[in-house]
C-alpha cells in the first residue's frame, strides 16, 4: 500500500471513529503527508516558519473564521490548543486537524492499527511520560526512536524527557490509536498496579477467609456452650445485644434526622435574608477539565442510551473528559459503544484481564487516562441532571482543600415499575434527602455511593485510589476520606438511574453492599487503636453504627421479630426475663423506631416528583425483610467468596426517565450533534426515548 493510499485510508478510520460528521466545504487540496522515515532532518523550528495552523485550516475551508476567533477565546482559558478545542466542539474533524497539524510540522501519519508498535521499546519512554504527553514509542529507525503522538505540541518536553543523545522522529496518529498502543505497551503492568493501588493497610487484598472462618467457629462454639449450660444466659445475651444493635440504629437515624431538619430551617432563613455576598457564577470560574469514569461490562442493552444521557450535559465539550472503561473480553459491550457516534470526548479504554474482576480495579486502570482535575463516577445506566457538572464545579470553587468529594443524590426512573422499585425510590430518598446530608452535618463518615460522586484528583491519588478487591470501594472511600483528614459533602444535584426491581438480582446486590460493609468493618478494626486515633472518640463510635451495625440489625432482626406475638397473648421465651411493664418499654422503642422511620420516608418524598410514593411507605417495613435475606446471604458469601461481584443487570426494568429541562438538551455539548447507534441497536435503547 502506497502512502496516498495509507493516508486516505487513515483519514477514513479516523473520521469513522469519531463519529461525528464534520461539514463538508469546499477545501483545498493538500499534499500526502510525509512518513516517518523522512522526516530525520525536519524539526518543529522549521515548521513554524512556515504558515499558521489557523491559515491553513482557513485555507482549507475546513472551519471559518468566526468558529476560529471563538475557539482561540476558548483555549486561552483552557490548557489545549484551539485546534482541540475545535475537535472536542465537533467543528474540527480528528482527521482533519490531523491532516492539517502534519502539513504544518511536517510530520507524516501512522497507522498504529495496521502497524502496532514494538513491545520490545516499552522501556525506551516511561510509561508515566508517555501518558501525560499522550505518547507511544513506535518503532526504531536505526539510532533514532519513532515516537507517535495527538499531540505535535508536545514534542519539546517529550525530548526534554527522553536522555539528551537520544534522537527521535515524531509522526502522528489518532488519539484512539495513541490510547490503544499505550495500552498496548503498558497496560499488563498498569492493571496490576491497579489490582493493588489502595494501601495495604485499608485494602481487603490482605483478607483471610481461613482465619475469620475459624475466628467465628470458635465464637460459635463458645456461644453453643454457654446456650446448652447456660439458656437464659445466652437467650438475654442474644435478646440484649439485637437491641443494643437496634438502639444504636435509631439513635443514629433519628440524630441525622434532626440534623437535616436544622440544616433545612437554617437555609430557608438564609433564603429570606436574600444572597449571600461574594458568590460568583460558575461562568466567572475558569472552569477545568472533567474526567468522568463510567465502568461497562455486560452493557449492551444500554449503551446507546448512556451516550445521550452524557450528550445532555450542559458543561464545556473542551473540558469534558469521559472515559467508558470496558473489560477486554467484553466484546459486545464494545461493539455496541464503538457502533455509537461517539463524540471526540467521549473515549472507550480497554482494561486488559486480571483479578479481582471489579469495578474498582477498572477505575483504577481507567484513571490512568484521566486528564481531569476532578474525577466523577457514572454507572451504565445513570441519567444526570444536564447541569450537574457545573453545580459540582462551582463547589468545588467554593470550598477550601478539605472537601475532597462531593456526593449527589440519587433518584430512579423506574420508580413505578414496581412494589420493590418503589420501596426501593423510598428508601433513596431517605438515603441522600435525609439521612447522609444529617451524617454530613453531624461531622461523621459519609459513606459514599458507588455513583455521581466528585473528588479532587490529586486527592484521588494521595488516598491510593480505590480498593480493588473490596465490593463496596465506595463506603471504603469515604472511609479513607475522613480518616486521612478530608470532609466529604452532599450536593443539591440529582442522578437518576434504574432500581433493581426482582428479588432475587434485589437481594444479590443489597448482599454485595453488606458483605463488603463487613469486609470493611473487619480491616478497618484490625488496628482499632489507629482508627480512633485518626477518626476521633464520636466518629469512631459512630462507624461502628454506620457500618458494622448497620448489617447485624438485618442479621439479628428475627430475634425482635418474634416480639410480634406478645400483643396477642402468646407466650415467648423471654418471659423469664421481662415483666409486663419492660415488655411496654420494648415496645415503645420498637414503635418509635417504626414512627420515625415513616416520618423520614414521608420528609425525604416531599419533593414532587416522589410524592406518588407516599402511600407505600407504609408497607417498606415488609420490603426489609429481603435485606435480611440478603444480609445471612452477605455473610456466607464474604467467607466463601469474599471478592466475588454480583453484577447487577441494567435496562431490563423499564420505567419513564425524567425529560430534561426546557433547552438543556440544546446547551450541553452534544447541541446539534447526533448521538446514536447503529440501527441494530435500535431495539435496546428503550430506556432514553420511553
Amino acid at each position: 500500500m502506497n502512502e496516498i493510499d495509507r493516508s486516505m485510508r487513515l483519514a477514513a478510520l479516523v473520521q469513522g471513529r469519531n463519529g461525528l460528521p464534520h461539514r463538508t466545504r469546499p477545501a483545498a487540496v493538500s499534499r500526502p503527508l510525509e512518513t516517518a522515515s523522512g522526516l530525520a532532518a525536519i524539526t518543529l523550528a522549521h515548521a513554524a516558519r512556515r504558515r499558521d495552523l489557523s491559515e491553513i485550516l482557513l485555507a482549507r475551508g475546513t472551519i471559518t473564521r468566526a468558529e476560529l476567533v471563538d475557539a482561540q477565546t476558548a483555549s486561552a482559558n483552557a490548557d489545549m490548543s484551539f485546534g482541540d478545542v475545535l475537535e472536542a466542539r465537533g467543528i474540527l474533524s480528528e482527521a482533519d486537524h490531523l491532516s492539517a497539524l502534519g502539513e504544518w510540522a511536517r510530520i507524516g501519519l501512522a497507522d498504529l492499527t495496521d502497524a502496532p508498535p514494538d513491545p520490545a521499546l516499552a522501556g525506551a519512554l516511561p510509561c508515566a511520560t508517555a501518558l501525560e504527553l499522550e505518547a507511544v514509542p513506535w518503532r526504531r529507525a536505526g539510532s533514532a526512536l519513532v515516537v507517535a503522538t495527538c499531540r505535535p505540541g508536545h514534542l519539546t518536553a517529550l525530548r526534554r524527557a527522553l536522555p539528551q543523545d537520544m534522537r527521535i522522529i515524531p509522526t502522528l496518529a489518532p488519539r484512539s490509536q495513541i490510547t490503544d498502543a499505550q495500552i498496548h505497551l503498558y497496560g499488563d503492568a498498569l492493571a496490576r498496579i491497579a489490582e493493588g493501588q489502595a494501601p495495604q493497610r485499608d485494602s481487603c487484598r490482605g483478607w483471610r477467609t481461613d482465619t475469620i472462618t475459624s475466628t467465628l467457629l470458635g465464637a460459635g462454639l463458645v456461644i453453643g456452650l454457654i446456650a446448652a449450660f447456660l439458656p437464659t444466659l445466652a437467650l438475654g445475651l442474644a435478646f440484649g445485644a439485637a437491641l443494643l444493635i437496634f438502639s444504636g440504629n435509631m439513635v443514629l437515624k433519628l440524630s441525622a434526622f434532626a440534623a437535616t431538619l436544622r440544616a433545612e430551617h437554617q437555609a430557608r432563613m438564609e433564603k429570606s435574608d436574600g444572597p449571600l455576598e461574594g458568590s460568583s457564577a460558575t461562568a466567572q470560574l475558569r472552569q477545568p477539565v472533567v474526567s468522568l469514569l463510567v465502568p461497562l461490562y455486560k452493557e449492551r442493552e444500554i449503551a446507546s442510551a448512556l451516550v445521550a444521557s452524557l450528550a445532555r450535559l450542559d458543561y464545556p465539550p473542551e473540558k469534558l473528559d469521559v472515559l467508558l472503561a470496558i473489560e477486554a473480553d467484553d466484546h459486545l459491550t464494545r461493539q455496541a459503544v464503538l457502533q455509537c457516534h461517539l463524540p471526540p470526548w467521549i473515549r472507550p479504554i480497554t482494561v486488559p484481564p486480571g483479578h479481582p474482576r471489579t469495578k474498582p480495579r477498572a477505575l483504577n486502570f481507567a484513571l490512568n487516562f484521566a486528564r481531569g482535575a476532578i474525577i466523577g463516577i457514572y454507572d451504565a445506566e445513570d441519567r444526570p441532571e444536564p447541569d450537574q457538572i457545573n453545580h459540582v464545579v462551582q463547589r468545588f470553587a467554593e470550598v477550601g482543600p478539605e472537601v475532597a468529594c462531593l456526593q449527589g443524590r440519587l433518584d430512579y426512573y423506574n420508580a413505578n415499575h414496581n412494589w420493590i422499585a418503589r420501596s426501593f425510590a423510598i428508601e433513596y430518598a431517605s438515603w441522600f434527602r435525609v439521612l447522609l446530608p444529617g451524617v454530613q452535618r453531624l461531622g461523621l463518615f459519609v459513606p459514599l455511593g458507588g455513583t455521581t460522586l466528585f473528588i479532587r484528583r490529586d486527592t484521588l491519588r494521595d488516598l491510593g485510589g480505590w480498593d480493588a478487591h473490596n465490593v463496596t470501594e465506595d463506603a471504603e472511600l469515604g472511609l479513607r476520606i475522613a480518616r486521612n483528614g478530608y470532609r466529604t459533602e452532599m450536593i443539591d444535584t440529582t442522578t437518576h438511574e434504574e432500581a433493581n426491581a426482582a428479588v432475587w438480582p434485589w437481594i444479590a446486590q443489597r448482599a454485595r453492599w453488606q458483605k463488603g460493609y463487613l469486609m470493611t468493618w473487619g480491616i478497618a478494626m484490625r488496628r482499632p487503636t489507629a482508627l480512633w486515633r485518626e477518626l476521633g472518640p464520636l466518629r469512631f463510635v459512630a462507624f461502628q453504627v454506620q457500618v458494622l451495625f448497620a448489617v447485624l440489625g438485618f442479621l439479628v432482626a428475627p430475634l425482635l421479630w418474634s416480639l410480634v406475638v406478645k400483643p396477642f397473648g402468646v407466650s415467648h421465651p423471654l418471659d423469664a426475663l421481662l415483666n409486663p411493664v419492660q415488655y411496654a418499654a420494648l415496645a415503645v422503642l420498637m414503635v418509635t423506631s417504626l414512627l420515625s422511620s415513616w416520618a423520614i420516608a414521608f420528609h425525604a418524598t416531599r419533593a414532587r416528583h416522589l410524592r406518588r410514593l407516599r402511600p407505600w411507605v407504609l408497607l417498606t417495613e415488609l420490603y426489609y425483610i429481603l435485606a435480611t435475606i440478603s444480609a445471612w446471604r452477605a455473610a456466607v458469601e464474604m467467607l466463601v467468596k469474599p471478592f466475588w461481584w454480583a453484577k447487577t443487570a441494567h435496562g431490563r426494568f423499564g420505567g419513564t426517565a425524567p425529560a430534561p429541562p426546557s433547552g438543556s438538551a440544546q446547551a450541553g455539548p452534544g447541541a446539534g450533534q447526533p448521538f446514536s447507534c447503529a440501527s441494530s441497536l435500535s431495539r435496546t435503547t428503550n430506556a432514553i426515548d420511553r
